[in-house]
């Protein structure tokens, strides 16, 4: 059974930063794709940043210069540093990943649960 689990969100205020993280673990082979995607009240899930298994990275327009997404592929983990937070940034935010499984040796989507991060003073 492979899972994502995510830490990191809270409330922080205007200007502030929090760093997110999201583990995969279970029996896995290896990753390929992880993105962050993020949804607030109202609104449809959207794409925020995305890393390809050899590093190469892309952003939504609305963070670039703020956002930085990584990940440490000996941990299985990827990050969402974010800088300069905005009272717009509030949302869920959802990791996201292409899992090769141990087992079935074949990529499939999994989701993390989502964490809050709410941007306010």
């Amino acid at each position: 059974q492979v899972q994502l689990v995510e830490s990191g969100g809270g409330l922080v205020q205007p200007g502030g930063s929090l760093r997110l993280s999201c583990a995969a673990s279970g029996s896995i082979f290896s990753i390929g794709v992880m993105n962050w995607y993020r949804q607030a009240p109202g609104k449809q899930r959207e794409l925020v940043a995305t890393i390809t298994s050899g590093g190469s990275t892309d952003y939504v327009d609305s963070v670039k210069g703020r956002f930085t997404i990584s990940r440490d592929n000996a941990q299985n983990t990827v990050y969402l540093q974010m800088n300069s937070l905005k009272p717009w940034d509030t949302a869920v935010y959802y990791c996201y990943a292409h899992i090769r499984g141990r087992v079935t040796m074949t990529f499939v989507p999994y989701w993390g649960q989502g964490t809050q991060v709410t941007v306010s003073s």
